[in-house]
């Protein structure tokens, strides 16, 4: 997960401390979310591509304390293979990890030193096997990679990508669109530096930067600098326009937009996880729990996350609402299940029917912070306090949050109380 201005040129690039987060990130979704493909005891494989667009030199030496850590190419081969064994430890029925990776890497330097790591933490026997190296540009070979995952998983191109670019040029829409409309089971999780578009993008020249990543016209005819001159609070009012329109151009289902926290003046940054499936989804959001220091958003706090829209950073110079924005952690948490206990009601009482919970969780996870057990903690209180009832397909009513499955239907109660 390489950025341009890191040099191996003379031994491993300096890596600050919010890219040994987003590491951190990795490591720990993948750590989640591979037990998640495990679907059935007699399962004996799983096929799986992962894809890491800018790789790096795959060594880093942190900034601050000097210690030597592994980029992501050896995160991602790690944690596969902790999860295989982990899997297996409890599994009569051993399932095999068919997993290939695909490293990408632009800078020659960075190329070789990769080349140069992999040789020393003992996989060069991999290379060209199920290790594959590539010295060139992403958007460049992306299409026979794209190839090369579907041949792989014909029915449901299951991949990773993993897309570090340094700022928000490298990945056009137009690509990320075309990875789901090929690979049905495709993941992309992006960086997208937010502060450096506000800053650097312009309409000059004869291809403005939204069209040069494939959203022209995002703002109706507005330039950016129209934007900027006549806009109070244009980096909120940029960035409320940009998001939708990214995911609209991508074509993914489910999405989590939210921040990773720069200490050191690098600039705040979204890390975007696209996705085709829900599951997939609040794996991400769970893991964004976990690492609650270190992630941030600045929307709303129940099911109307970006109604707002989003602040650039917490800092009132800019913005002048810098308390809007919350880290995950205990005091989110609270703030999010009073404001879904107002907000779920609402939605159930406006149909008689219901809905299922997975058709609840479905249509409106994307707009909040909120995971499936918070959401079904929720679901949980309300039903105790008899402002919903759960049945399940046989008619049982539930109230535990444990036993709340996707088939059970979410119903105004019987006796309906007054909800303001």
């Amino acid at each position: 997960m390489a950025k341009k201005h890191y040099d191996w040129t003379d031994g491993p690039a300096k890596l600050q401390q919010h890219s040994v987060a987003k590491h951190k990130l990795l490591r720990s979704y993948l750590a989640a979310y591979f037990p998640t493909l495990i679907s059935s005891p007699h399962q004996d494989e799983l096929r799986l591509t992962i894809v890491d667009g800018f790789a790096g030199g795959g060594e880093y030496e942190h900034a601050d304390t000097r210690e030597i850590m592994l980029g992501s190419p050896f995160i991602c081969l790690q944690a596969a293979e902790e999860a295989e064994a982990q899997i297996n430890s409890v599994r009569t029925k051993k399932v095999r990890f068919n997993v290939d990776y695909v490293f990408v890497e632009k800078d020659r330097n960075a190329a070789n030193y990769l080349k140069k790591t992999i040789h020393e933490q003992g996989y060069s026997s991999r290379i060209a096997k199920d290790i594959h190296l590539i010295h060139g540009e992403f958007a460049t070979h992306a299409h026979d990679i794209i190839e090369q995952v579907r041949k792989k998983s014909p029915k449901k191109g299951r991949s990773i990508f993993i897309l570090d670019q340094y700022g928000y040029s490298q990945i056009p829409m137009p690509l990320l669109a075309k990875i789901f409309q090929i690979l049905p089971r495709a993941e992309v999780i992006l960086t997208f530096n937010v502060d450096s578009f506000n800053s650097y993008a312009s309409d000059k020249g004869g291809c403005s930067t939204l069209e040069g990543i494939g959203l022209p016209n995002i703002f109706e005819g507005r330039s950016l600098q129209d934007i900027k001159n006549n806009e109070r609070n244009w980096r909120a009012y940029i960035q409320s326009q940009l998001y939708p329109h990214i995911v609209r151009s991508a074509g993914s289902r489910f999405h989590t937009p939210f921040f990773i926290r720069s200490t050191k003046g690098h600039g705040d940054f979204w890390l975007l996880h696209l996705s085709m499936h829900q599951k997939a989804r609040d794996v991400m959001t769970e893991v964004h729990w976990e690492h609650g220091n270190t992630f941030i958003h600045y929307g709303g706090e129940g099911l109307d996350m970006f109604k707002i829209g989003y602040i650039t950073k917490a800092d009132e110079r800019f913005t002048q609402q810098g308390k809007l924005g919350y880290t995950f952690d205990d005091d989110a948490k609270k703030i999010t299940e009073q404001k879904l206990h107002e907000d779920i009601p609402r939605i159930i009482y406006a149909d008689d029917e219901g809905q299922s919970y997975e058709t609840l969780h479905a249509t409106t996870c994307n707009d909040s912070p909120a995971t499936s057990r918070i959401y079904k903690e929720v679901l949980s209180s309300l039903a105790k306090l008899g402002e919903i009832e759960i049945i399940s397909p046989d008619g049982k009513r539930k109230t535990a949050a444990g036993q709340i499955k996707g088939e059970d239907r979410i119903l105004p109660p019987r006796q309906r109380k007054l909800f303001v």
